[in-house]
């Protein structure tokens, strides 16, 4: 159902490109931004590994700075049938985790001091489980190519503004209106897509540790340290975080990339009852 989800809003998103392009230079217009801002974005996917672990301050570590570590993650990705991936750490109090790497050969999973005060290893197996099946679902490749046709979209509507719209004067009130309008729509069909890849991976990070109860207990062990100690990081990472890092700016919590943590502990409750 989270798969079928994404198929639909991307399906949307690319409709809403054609939409909006046709407002400025009809379909040709669409395909030329997309294109570009998938060059834009093609160096950034390439790349994303290192950008997002240099700019959250990650550090890599080796087996003898952290056996237990590393054993662990060994597990879950002998488990999810995968190579083991680089391991990194951060100094941040704020209990989280993430992994980025644009396929399973180039994974890395980094995680929190924070997050190893504050969890069980029972609790923390669940969560590297949740976050090498972002990497397994290739969840940095969709992501891409979502952020992609939003800048292209972003990119229309900001020449369109300019430009006054295209067609003849009956039409331009309502292509700058679509114009307008198409980058928030953008942005919340992203939002969607986000959220229900977090919900895949919550599911898939589940059967791999083969202990929903464990990641429903860390999420919400996990949201209320976040809410007392936000971590600085670019917003634009936020969403590779197993929880916001945000969770505790209620300005930047508004347009979330992570769904309620309510709803995510309720889908695994509801998991954890099957089994």
């Amino acid at each position: 159902m989270n798969n079928l989800k994404t198929v639909v809003l991307l399906a949307a998103l690319s409709g809403l490109l054609i939409a909006v392009g046709g407002a400025i230079g009809g379909a040709s217009g669409a395909l030329l931004f997309f294109g570009f801002s998938l060059l834009l974005n093609a160096g950034s996917y390439w790349f994303s590994a290192d950008i997002v672990l240099k700019t959250s301050g990650a550090h890599e570590i080796q087996r003898e700075q952290d056996p237990a570590l590393f054993d662990m993650v060994a597990e879950v990705a002998r488990r999810a049938e995968m190579p083991m991936p680089r391991v990194y750490a951060m100094d941040s109090a704020q209990p989280n985790a993430f992994a980025t790497g644009r396929s399973p050969k180039h994974a890395a999973v980094a995680v929190t001091a924070g997050i190893r005060q504050l969890l069980s290893d029972r609790e923390l197996f669940a969560v590297l489980a949740h976050e090498i099946s972002h990497v397994k679902n290739r969840d940095i490749l969709i992501n891409s190519v979502v952020a992609a046709i939003a800048s292209a979209i972003s990119m229309i509507g900001w020449i369109g503004m300019f430009t006054g719209g295209g067609g003849d004067r009956d039409n331009r009130g309502s292509n700058l209106i679509a114009i307008l309008v198409a980058p928030i729509a953008a942005s919340l069909i992203q939002m969607g897509i986000s959220r229900s890849r977090e919900f895949e991976a919550d599911a898939d990070g589940a059967t791999v540790s083969g202990d929903p109860e464990a990641l429903a207990s860390a999420l919400q062990r996990l949201e209320m340290g976040a809410r007392r100690m936000p971590m600085n990081v670019p917003k634009s990472t936020a969403h590779l975080f197993i929880v916001n890092p945000f969770a505790g700016v209620s300005a930047r919590n508004l347009f979330s990339t992570h769904p309620p943590t309510e709803e995510r502990v309720a889908r695994l409750q509801k998991m954890a009852s099957r089994q």
